[in-house]
């Protein structure tokens, strides 16, 4: 099967005349999925996301207010920030309540940063249960931080999953864990059915009609050490080498850290393992790089609306946002 990410780009603004006037009217683009992540992954387009560690995000105010951001995804975290659901249930509300998104997109995607740290397959099981409230919420990914070991992220790919979605399942990992009373708050916020909510709600690109994506951050020197064992799990979307984590464990301080050798190996090392597997990579971008991180390959990125604007108008992208 061909790559996901070569797949034929095919967008552009529908028209229609009305009353016989000879006025065309743009009109909101109907997306193929639900996340609009996935969306433009498979046109080849580069993902751009905004987001905060400081905890702010958790109103169904603030959620209305973000519904229209530049951003394609939102970086929703709980790693460093409370471990708050109910904060995180009542802004999924308001994203639904302040779209749909010009891309026709009913909110942004969101994919949090969940507080387990992927020491250890035993770790992760432990505290599976997380996975399951956050994805109740409705929210479109999870990143799985410190993802050191291929058992670690194979139990965190099972516990998202339900277990009627069989791709890769005796290829790598077992089947799916994830409980079904999720649904019925997960799906008013996608604007589907429970029934369609089971259907959808599965990794990406794993499962080609999956609407989650899952990221995992290479951040440490045990996850260097593991990480191209650690790419090859299926069900992973995408990887990043996260360099403030990185420079802490391989000892590295200072302004520039960035340049260093062996910040520069590590990352080298993670892009290389990502390529491998055909899972995509990410990496910060600014209004000077972002052109150059593109030509280089990378796929997403926290990102200012102007760099973004600059990588969008790069790469020609027909999209609304």
């Amino acid at each position: 099967m061909k790559s996901i990410r070569t797949a034929l780009f095919s967008a552009g603004a529908a028209v229609c005349v009305a009353m016989g006037i000879a006025t065309i009217t743009a009109q909101t683009p109907k997306p193929k999925h639900v996340n609009r992540v996935i969306d433009l992954l498979e046109q080849g387009q580069p993902v751009y996301y905004t987001g905060s560690h400081s905890g702010t995000e958790g109103t169904f105010e603030q959620g209305k207010k973000d519904a229209q951001t530049y951003a394609d995804y939102i970086s929703y975290d709980m790693e460093h920030a409370p471990f708050d659901v109910q904060g995180l249930a009542e802004y999924m509300k308001g994203l639904a309540a302040g779209g749909p998104t010009k891309s026709g997109h009913r909110t942004p995607a969101v994919i949090v940063n969940v507080p387990v740290n992927g020491t250890d397959e035993a770790t992760v099981r432990a505290n599976a249960w997380m996975f399951q409230q956050v994805l109740a919420t409705g929210v479109h990914g999870i990143m799985l931080t410190h993802a050191d070991s291929p058992g670690a992220i194979r139990a965190f790919v099972e516990a998202v999953r339900f277990p009627i979605h069989k791709q890769g399942v005796g290829q790598g990992i077992s089947e799916g864990r994830r409980g079904a009373h999720g649904t019925a708050t997960a799906a008013p916020i996608w604007g589907v059915s429970t029934e369609e909510y089971l259907d959808q709600a599965d990794v990406w690109p794993l499962n080609p009609n999956g609407e989650l994506v899952l990221g995992v951050k290479e951040e440490d020197h045990y996850a260097l050490a593991n990480v191209e064992e650690n790419l090859k799990v299926p069900g992973i979307a995408f990887a990043e080498w996260g360099p403030g984590d990185m420079a802490l464990s391989l000892g590295v301080r200072g302004r520039g850290a960035e340049q260093d050798p062996r910040m520069q190996a590590a990352r080298a090392k993670v892009f290389a393992a990502a390529k491998a597997n055909k899972i995509f990579f990410l990496n910060s971008m600014n209004p000077n790089n972002v052109i150059d991180m593109i030509k280089e390959g990378v796929m997403l990125g926290p990102a200012s609306q102007q760099a973004a604007e600059i990588g969008r108008k790069f790469t020609k992208r027909l999209l609304p946002w």
